[in-house]
């Protein structure tokens, strides 16, 4: 089995509800968040690629424009009445909006910091 990744970068903010009222991530913060795009296939393409890292510009697009310098509750995927914001729910959003474009997609990882991530890979939960 083959397997690539390629990182992405973007800038925001949230906040999560329900938390006490002390935690430092019930208050309006920011992050400078890491996306990490893997995709994996069991043969090579006939360049000898899982897939041409050109070819996920689409990513750097969306989340340029869709997520970057954004305050995250306010976008719809994150209803508050249903997601919030939290970096497995981002790891999540973005497997939901980008598998139907890259069948080989395989997890999409999203770092808060350096210390922390959440990974996203659908298995279990199907």
């Amino acid at each position: 089995m083959y397997t690539i990744s390629k990182e992405f970068y973007f800038s925001a903010g949230h906040h999560l509800n329900g938390l006490p009222e002390n935690h430092p991530c019930s208050r309006k913060h920011g992050h400078n968040y890491t996306v990490i795009v893997e995709l994996r296939s069991p043969k090579l393409d006939k360049n000898y690629f899982v897939q041409d890292y050109n070819d996920l510009k689409q990513i750097k697009d969306f989340i340029d424009n869709e997520f970057d310098h954004r305050y995250l509750n306010d976008l719809p995927d994150f209803d508050l009445l249903d997601r919030q914001p939290t970096a497995e729910n981002i790891a999540k959003v973005l497997f939901d909006i980008f598998k139907p474009h890259y069948p080989l997609l395989n997890a999409i990882t999203v770092k808060e910091t350096d210390k922390t991530s959440a990974r996203y890979e659908p298995g279990y939960d199907e």
